[in-house]
C-alpha cells in the first residue's frame, strides 16, 4: 500500500474529534493568536463606535472620527504585543492550592508591570499617530490616568488568566493525558527500579483507556509534554523526551532526532543522505527526520 493510501486509510479510521485536535495541535499558537486578535478587534471596534456616538449626542463632535478608533486600536495593539509575555507568566504560575498569598502577590506585581508596559506602549503609538496628523496627543495627568487604565488592565489580566487555564484544562480533558503503567508496584522497603511499561493509561473525558507501548509508532517533544503517536491518535504525556527515551529503550525505542523517538518495529525503511542526515519511513506512512548526531547510536540500537 502506498503512503498516500495509507494516510487516507488512517484519516478514515481516525475519529473526527481526534482529527480536529491533530490539526489544532499543528498550528496551536497561530489559532490562539487569531482568536485573540478577533476578540480584541471586535471588542475595541464596538468601544470606538460607542465613544464616537457619545461625542455626537450633543451636536457636532469635538473629536474627529479617526480618533476613537486610534485610541482603541493602539490599546488593542499594545495588548496583542504583550500577550506572549502574559502567556509565559500564565504557564510559569499556574493556579495551585498551596502558597496562595505568594501567588496573589506575584500576580499583583504582574498586573502592575503589565499595565505599565501597556500604557507606555499605547501612549507612544498615540503620540506617533497624532504627530503624523500634525497634532499633539495629551494623555492627561499620569497618576489618575494610570490608575484608570490599571483597573481595566488588572481585570483584563485576571480574565485572560482564568480563560487560559479553564480552556487549557478543558482541552486537556478532551485530548486525554497518558501516564505510565508498570506491571507491579514495588514491595515496601524494596529498591525502586524503573521497569519497562507495557501500557499507558490514558484518561479522557472521565474514561480510562489502555494504550500498548508496542502500538506506539513514534514520540515527539511538545514543550513540557511528549506526544505519543499510536494508531493515528495522539496522547500527551507530561515529561521530557530524554526520560521517556531512556525508559522505553529496552522496548525497542530509539532517539533519532532532538525532538523524535521511534519504535523500531514501526519502521519500514531508512534512507541516508550524503550530508549524514537521513529519513525514517514508518509503516503508517509517516516520514521522520534522522539527525546525523543520533545516526550512529540509532544504528547500533538496531543492530
Amino acid at each position: 500500500m502506498s503512503n498516500g493510501y495509507q494516510n487516507q486509510a488512517i484519516e478514515r479510521t481516525t475519529p473526527p474529534l481526534t482529527r480536529w485536535i491533530e490539526r489544532f495541535d499543528r498550528h496551536r499558537t497561530l489559532y490562539i493568536y487569531l482568536a485573540l486578535a478577533s476578540h480584541i478587534f471586535i471588542s475595541n471596534t464596538i468601544n470606538a463606535l460607542s465613544v464616537w456616538a457619545d461625542h455626537n449626542r450633543g451636536g457636532a463632535a469635538a473629536i474627529q472620527l479617526w480618533e476613537p478608533f486610534a485610541w482603541e486600536y493602539t490599546s488593542a495593539l499594545s495588548v496583542f504585543a504583550l500577550f506572549p509575555f502574559l502567556l509565559l507568566a500564565f504557564r510559569r504560575s499556574p493556579p495551585r492550592l498551596t502558597h496562595i498569598g505568594r501567588q496573589l502577590g506575584w500576580h499583583l506585581l504582574a498586573t502592575i508591570l503589565f499595565a505599565a508596559a501597556h500604557v507606555s506602549l499605547m501612549v507612544l503609538l498615540r503620540e506617533l499617530l497624532y504627530a503624523l496628523d500634525g497634532g499633539n496627543y495629551d494623555f492627561g495627568p499620569w497618576l489618575p490616568e494610570f490608575w484608570y487604565e490599571y483597573r481595566k488592565d488588572a481585570w483584563g489580566y485576571f480574565s485572560y488568566f482564568c480563560v487560559y487555564h479553564v480552556c487549557r484544562l478543558a482541552y486537556g480533558r478532551l485530548k486525554g493525558e497518558a501516564s505510565l503503567i508498570t506491571e507491579s508496584e514495588p514491595a515496601a522497603g524494596a529498591a525502586t527500579t524503573q521497569t519497562v511499561p507495557e501500557h499507558f493509561l490514558v484518561r479522557k473525558l472521565d474514561k480510562e483507556f489502555l494504550v500498548r507501548v508496542a502500538d506506539i509508532d513514534w514520540i515527539e517533544s511538545a514543550g513540557n509534554y511528549v506526544n505519543l503517536h499510536s494508531c493515528g491518535r495522539i496522547y500527551p504525556l507530561r515529561g521530557t523526551l530524554t526520560s521517556i527515551a531512556e525508559r522505553l529503550a529496552p522496548a525497542g525505542f530509539s532517539r533519532i532526532h532532538r525532538g523524535l523517538v521511534v519504535n523500531h518495529n514501526a519502521i519500514e525503511h531508512i534512507s541516508l543522505q550524503s550530508s549524514g542526515d537521513g529519513e525514517v519511513q514508518l509503516r503508517c506512512g509517516k516520514l521522520l527526520n534522522l539527525s546525523r548526531s543520533y545516526r550512529d547510536t540509532f544504528k547500533q540500537a538496531l543492530a
